[in-house]
């Protein structure tokens, strides 16, 4: 555990005088507040996550971390806040990873992500949940396709946007089962689940975090999970496959800096963050909402599953005719 004392202050400014500008930029990160921008409205899962990370990460680097929420363009519009900071580590992204590979490839005048901001480290994995009104008459997966097909114009899906995952999954699960669902975009997963809940929209391939609560409150009624494996907080909620419906969409959250921030400051931020994620706390967090610890990768080795992420689904998205609306 790295703590900010007098005594390590002392120590980052001698080896400044001694060592090239990238360890002195080290020994500055952080130089006030953090910010982790959001791109989405506050109550969705990324905006969950990224304060509980946030509450863990402060008192590890001896500085305030801030979750700023920018909701638009499914994420979008928080890429182009980070990458137009200044390189210094203060200001983050808190990702989706649909933000970073996939919004690139649908968006018209999209920002480039992989020359715009420089991958740090993964920080969860995920699947969504198949959660819709508790009025709607169906118990399952195939009871909703028969639903579907009975009045195919009626049925609805929300998303946090465009070309997000639960879009994604949405759409993924219209083809494989031959049905028509209108899908209505949001600026977050909380409004576009919040409709769910209130009945104007019939369903939501969600997050975790924020439908989890909502399930076992009664507010929503969960009819599948879509990894390969069920979730250890909702066990009794079969997958996709297992209803017979070949559909598996993961996910994960991770933190981005603005491209040409210095190694050094990147790899303090990966040494904290990961710090931050072997609390006891961290790892509760994640089963109360749902998800699980990432893959033990070095930043380099996210950043080349990045780019293979971005590659895979900018084939995918094609067969799919995935679009801005």
């Amino acid at each position: 555990m790295t703590t900010i004392t007098r005594r390590h202050a002392l120590i980052g400014s001698a080896s400044a005088l001694l060592l090239p500008s990238a360890v002195r930029a080290e020994g500055t990160w952080p130089s006030g507040p953090v910010t982790l921008i959001v791109g989405y409205a506050a109550g969705g899962g990324a905006d969950i996550n990224a304060r509980e990370l946030a509450q863990i990460m402060s008192p590890l680097i001896g500085q305030q971390v801030i979750v700023d929420n920018k909701g638009g363009a499914a994420g979008s519009l928080g890429v182009r806040i980070v990458a137009s900071a200044k390189p210094d580590g203060q200001t983050l992204f808190y990702a989706v990873g649909t933000n970073v590979i996939i919004n690139p490839h649908i968006q018209k005048g999209a920002i480039d992500t992989l020359a715009a901001l420089a991958p740090i480290c993964q920080t969860t994995a995920y699947q969504y949940v198949l959660a819709v009104n508790p009025k709607v008459p169906a118990n399952s997966a195939a009871e909703l396709v028969a639903l579907a097909k009975k009045d195919p114009e009626k049925l609805t899906f929300s998303s946090s946007g465009v070309g997000g995952n639960n879009h994604l999954a949405g759409a993924l699960f219209a083809q494989a089962a031959d049905i028509k669902i209108t899908h209505v975009p949001y600026k977050g997963t909380g409004p576009a689940l919040a409709d769910v809940i209130s009945g104007q929209i019939t369903m939501n391939f969600s997050s975790l975090p924020p439908a989890v609560s909502q399930i076992k409150a009664g507010n929503l009624k969960a009819l599948a999970v879509t990894g390969d494996k069920r979730v250890k907080s909702l066990p009794d909620v079969p997958t996709l496959k297992e209803q017979g419906i070949d559909v598996v969409v993961n996910s994960w959250h991770g933190l981005f800096a603005p491209a040409k921030t210095p190694d050094a400051i990147l790899d303090k931020i990966e040494k904290e963050a990961k710090e931050a994620m072997k609390d006891p706390k961290w790892e509760a967090a994640l089963s109360k909402d749902g998800l699980e610890l990432p893959p033990d990768r070095t930043r380099a080795e996210f950043a080349k599953f990045v780019r293979d992420e971005h590659a895979f689904w900018g084939k995918t998205l094609k067969d799919l005719h995935v679009e801005m609306e």
